[in-house]
């Protein structure tokens, strides 16, 4: 089997791996070069982008000087009605809507071609519990969630801005993003040239156990970015990828085939003693990820 996906643009994501540790742009820039990473994917309202326009065009054009992309940006999900997409009271959904265009510039002021988007943001915190799909109605929860992503996708026209939609974690149950369908009715009910999908290996072992590869799957025609993390199944502790239950064979086996040539987020840190990891932990977790690649096409060529 030919290598398709040999030398995969990784990326770290900067909230898992540099955030605490308090690095500066010049900082994350000389482990990226280092190490061989191409770049991070960035993050909203935290550290180095919680930044004015200026600010963030400036940190764009000092990867983009460095041969370093900033190519995804997570956009805001940490807030269980504010960052809800699904909101069902339209007072708050809109309120949602405006709030992502915000981060939307910001993630095009830093060179971002792809904003990384939560289905929905509610999960049990704080006394409430996740919007259950079956109890709330497919039809309604995600016709919620259709109207915001079409604004935002009206809005994102102008800056040629892709939208990726997450898989989610199931937390308490029938979560929105959480199984194959919800994902596919989202694509379906509002397809657009810049809409796709970001597959998240550990929500998926989370949501799907052994048969986590049907996610990838049903996500595989319309996939524009990745979030590769690894976890026993159980919880979404973001080890580096070969440190849990995640199927790396098989997956890297199904990519290979489809091939790959944009960015692919690492959203976890270095396996390794942190939050302020050397440039050594992430020169060993970028020769590792690429051994992890080679092995998984090596194992499937035999």
């Amino acid at each position: 089997m030919e290598n398709n996906i040999r030398n995969l643009r990784f990326v770290p994501s900067y909230d898992e791996g540099f955030l605490a540790a308090k690095k500066s742009p010049a900082e994350i820039i000389d482990i990226c070069r280092k190490s061989g990473f191409y770049g991070i994917e960035g993050a909203s309202e935290v550290g180095i982008f919680n930044g004015s326009l200026s600010e963030l065009t400036k940190i764009g054009e000092d990867f983009k000087a460095a041969g370093l992309s900033i190519n995804t940006f997570h956009l805001p999900y940490d807030k269980p009605v504010l960052d809800d997409i699904a909101a069902l009271y339209e007072c708050d959904r809109t309120r949602v809507v405006e709030r992502m265009k915000y981060w939307i510039e910001r993630a095009v002021a830093c060179g971002a071609k792809i904003g990384i988007l939560h289905p929905t943001s509610r999960r049990k915190c704080n006394g409430l519990s996740c919007y259950d799909v079956e109890k709330e109605g497919i039809d309604r929860i995600c016709g919620q969630a259709s109207k915001t992503i079409q604004a935002l996708l009206k809005f994102g026209e102008q800056f040629d801005f892709k939208i990726a939609l997450e898989n989610m974690t199931p937390y308490t149950g029938g979560r929105l993003g959480s199984r194959n369908e919800h994902m596919t009715k989202l694509y379906e009910d509002n397809r657009h040239p810049n809409l796709g999908f970001c597959m998240d290996t550990g929500h998926a072992l989370m949501a799907y156990g052994k048969d986590v590869m049907s996610v990838y799957y049903a996500l595989e025609d319309h996939l524009i970015a990745f979030h590769l993390a690894d976890n026993g199944g159980d919880r979404d502790s973001h080890l580096q990828p070969g440190h849990g239950n995640f199927p790396w064979g098989d997956f890297f086996k199904a990519l290979n085939k489809r091939g790959f040539s944009g960015n692919v987020c690492v959203e976890t840190p270095p396996f390794d003693i942190g939050p302020d990891y050397s440039t050594e932990s992430w020169c060993r977790m970028f020769k590792e990820l690429n051994e992890l690649v080679d092995k998984s096409i090596k194992e499937n060529q035999q």
